[in-house]
């Protein structure tokens, strides 16, 4: 039985995973006492499990094609279509807000972007933020597993920075022993089956550790969710608003750092242990962002106290350089959580929220095969290598460039493919922010909703411009925009330009 359950089509799969996941704010409804809202979440788990049912039974023993097209179309479909269905109890739970409204959201939960078409958290019963923190951590398992079996075959999602490269001895050694090459849904099963242990045992460790911090239980089941997805999905003002503290802030902090490379959930090349994981590039680009950026953040705010002779107390000059670093990594993660210390560094300085600043940190984004949005730091690392590299042939002409096969590799094919996403991610962002303009949004709010789209940071409307920016207020037309730059943002545009070629359509 779970056999044949396993070949079902991917889109199908989903929908029955989608369908028992209502169940959890149902009992949670019920143990609240909110009858209709679990009503809302029962009846919706049945008509959909019914749905899914008559499509496993109409497509059991089909013959299904193997070819990598099927899988991008369904990784399309499920950030497309399965937020219509998660949508239906949003919008009878709810009741007093469009469809659109409640499909918007669960775009935004489900491609982690967090941005959310209600301003007012109260406004929503405990169990729909339950729901939307819980659409928005399956979203994030949903874009691991992706990641590493459908969008790593292809050589898209970051991986074409390293793809073509030289073959290790360590590879060679286990290419010797290949007898039989898996298809994309064969390791779609595989990493499923790796991954979800580890993703749900690291949400429950740190559920666990944030109730002993001091937060509700609630509050914490919604960061921790909220955390390993990079989602930045909370029930009140995010972690500032629990009562965990800075405790709970440290803790989601050394939960965040997974979202920087994929070698924290892989096993990838990292035979090698921890010392591995330090050498990756990835985890040096970030280690350098988040101690420099705050650091820069610091001083200015230390020179703005300075400037309206502000009493300089070390704990107040400690604490912003925390508020900094935890804020930093949030955005470098695309989670966009502010500390409780960004607030009150900003009052000691007297100077404003430095927006551009977390924008840029959010289109940079997070490491190849994790959570996090943005350009990802593989990318970035290229084109640094690259640049370096063509500095030190300007002062030494004739010299050659070494450290091995792969470094050679990822400065110039690797730092050629980086400068083309960029490329297009620039076309992108100008597409969107004149599509938004035609709706009768100004530059700042279409750059900052155009940014917070693509790179799956949905609070950045919240913190980047002078006066935050409601997306419930927003035309229709532009609500629309935003859920497709947040599809866009999540796949990726080579991705999406790779199903557009006529190539990966031939048999």
């Amino acid at each position: 039985m779970l056999a044949i359950i396993a070949k079902l089509p991917l889109l199908v799969l989903l929908m029955g995973l989608g369908s028992l996941a209502m169940l959890f704010p149902a009992l949670h409804a019920a143990a609240m006492q909110d009858f209709f809202v679990a009503r809302v979440f029962v009846y919706s788990a049945l008509l959909f499990g019914f749905v899914t049912s008559f499509l496993a039974i109409a497509m059991a023993g089909r013959p299904r094609s193997t070819h990598p097209r099927r899988h991008l179309l369904a990784l399309l479909g499920l950030f497309v279509l399965l937020p219509v269905m998660f949508a239906v109890p949003l919008h009878q739970a709810i009741g007093n807000t469009s469809f659109l409204n409640a499909y918007v959201e669960m775009v935004s939960s489900l491609t982690t972007t967090g941005a959310t078409m209600f301003d007012d958290p109260g406004r929503l019963p405990d169990s729909v933020h339950l729901w939307r923190a819980i659409v928005g951590w399956m979203g994030g398992f949903f874009i691991l597993v992706g990641a590493i079996a459908i969008l790593a075959p292809m050589s898209l999602g970051g991986f074409e920075v390293r793809a073509g490269g030289p073959i290790t001895a360590q590879q060679s050694r286990e290419m010797i022993q290949i007898t039989h090459v898996a298809d994309i849904s064969q390791r779609i099963r595989t990493y499923s089956a790796q991954l979800f242990p580890i993703y749900g045992g690291l949400t429950l460790v740190l559920w666990i550790a944030l109730i002993v911090a001091g937060d509700l239980p609630f509050l914490a089941f919604c960061h921790a969710l909220s955390t390993l997805a990079t989602s930045g999905i909370s029930p009140v003002a995010g972690p500032v608003a629990g009562g965990a503290g800075y405790g709970g802030e440290v803790l989601i902090a050394i939960f965040l750092l997974l979202a920087i490379s994929r070698l924290s959930f892989s096993r990838e090349g990292n035979e090698n242990g921890p010392r591995k994981l330090l050498d990756d590039p990835e985890v040096r680009m970030a280690a350098a962002i988040v101690l420099i950026v705050p650091l820069f953040l610091f001083a200015r705010h230390w020179i703005g106290a300075f400037e309206v002779e502000e009493r300089m107390d070390i704990l107040a000059g400690l604490g912003a350089l925390w508020g900094g670093v935890f804020t930093v990594l949030s955005f470098l993660t695309t989670t966009g959580f502010e500390s409780a210390a960004w607030a009150s560094s900003r009052n000691w300085s007297g100077l404003q929220t430095p927006g551009l600043v977390l924008m840029g940190l959010a289109l940079v984004g997070g490491g190849v095969a994790t959570t996090a949005g943005g350009a990802k730091l593989l990318r970035v690392y290229a084109l640094y290598k690259h640049g370096m590299r063509e500095l030190d042939k300007l002062v030494h002409p004739s010299s050659v460039g070494g450290s091995g096969g792969l470094a050679r590799h990822i400065r110039g094919r690797g730092a050629y493919m980086a400068w083309l996403f960029f490329m297009l991610m620039t076309m992108s962002v100008a597409l969107i922010m004149l599509a938004l303009s035609l709706t009768g949004q100004g530059f700042e709010t279409s750059l900052v909703l155009t940014v917070a789209a693509l790179t799956t940071t949905g609070p950045l409307a919240n913190v980047a411009a002078v006066e935050p920016i409601s997306f419930g207020m927003l035309p229709a037309a532009a609500k629309m925009i935003v859920a497709a730059a947040m599809v866009l943002g999540r796949l990726e545009t080579l991705a999406i330009i790779a199903l557009l070629n006529p190539d990966i359509w031939r048999r």
